[in-house]
């Protein structure tokens, strides 16, 4: 009799099976991996595009700025940050006010004057104001001393023209903290340049200014040209700029360019922050062209001449 041999049974290999089923899984997580690192390579390329395309919008990229003389984020406090300069000898030529007229020049930026707070309820004032009319350019002006506002191609004196609105738009408590504003300004001007405040006198023209990227339709509107202030206004002897808003987030470009024999410097705006300088040829400047959102300052002038002297306005009383 035969004897029949039982087959040798094939006995699973579990570790052949399980490293089949590992090697497999591996090669669809390779698969995924290859997938999903290909997705994130096409997003950040994406990203690395868009991000290039805004910053070339938004970005004021003047290439003749050569240094940055106070930054946005920076916090200029408790004192003012000066730069001195050397007087031109335009003052030679002009009339001298002992305890005035500059014997030192220079600029200096401060952020510990005005708070961002008061700034802002300087900025909605503005709004106020220039919503009544505007330029058809990108610059509107509105004097709250001589009543100028931008209208169109022109100007229309606020108080005579909308008359009893007037009320209706600005408050005592907001010409009051104007002019105490206007005061603390004058102070820190007087401390740095070493004056006695009381032979500074507020001067025309003094007033808000609200600038975008709209297109000049007058001279008016052509802000960005080289100049001196004490060529174009004659009374100025110091000048002073209070922002009231953010460079880089409210608004690109504007920047404040001092231009200088040696290259061109920046101050770049913050809401609340103070720039002042002597008015002469020493400190010539040019403000750079709004690219983008709208920019709000206030220049406040001051004289040694006291035949030039203007008063802090008030409101119009019925």
């Amino acid at each position: 009799m035969t004897v029949q041999r039982r087959a040798n049974l094939k006995i699973p290999d579990l570790n052949g099976i399980e490293k089949k089923i590992k090697r497999g899984n591996a090669l669809r997580q390779a698969s995924l991996w290859r997938s999903s690192r290909g997705s994130l390579l096409l997003l950040l390329l994406l990203v690395v595009v868009c991000g290039a395309a805004a910053w070339l919008y938004l970005a004021p990229g003047d290439p003749d700025v050569t240094e940055t003389l106070v930054r946005q984020g920076e916090v200029v406090s408790p004192e003012p940050r000066v730069y001195t300069v050397d007087c031109s000898e335009d003052y030679d030529s002009y009339k001298r006010y002992p305890g005035c007229t500059p014997l030192r020049c220079g600029r200096a930026v401060t952020d510990s004057v005005v708070t961002r707070e008061e700034a802002q309820v300087l900025r909605r004032l503005a709004e106020r104001g220039l919503a009544l009319a505007g330029s058809e350019g990108g610059a509107s002006i509105l004097d709250l001393h001589s009543g100028a506002l931008s209208m169109g191609k022109q100007f229309v004196n606020i108080y005579r023209y909308f008359g009893e609105q007037v009320g209706e738009v600005f408050t005592q408590e907001d010409f009051q903290l104007y002019r105490a504003v206007r005061g603390r300004i004058q102070e820190v001007v007087a401390q740095v340049f070493d004056l006695d405040p009381a032979l500074m006198f507020l001067t025309k023209p003094t007033f808000f200014s609200r600038i975008n990227s709209s297109s000049a339709q007058t001279q008016h509107d052509e802000y960005w040209h080289p100049h001196i202030d004490k060529v174009t206004y004659g009374s100025f002897d110091y000048t002073s700029l209070l922002y009231l808003s953010d460079y880089g987030s409210d608004f690109t470009g504007g920047r404040f360019i001092f231009m200088d024999s040696n290259g061109n410097r920046t101050v770049e705006p913050r809401a609340g922050r103070v720039s002042f300088f002597s008015s002469g040829s020493e400190n010539l400047h040019r403000v750079e062209k709004v690219s983008w959102g709208t920019r709000y300052a206030i220049t406040v002038s001051f004289t040694c001449d006291p035949a030039h002297a203007i008063a802090d306005p008030d409101m119009p009383r019925d």
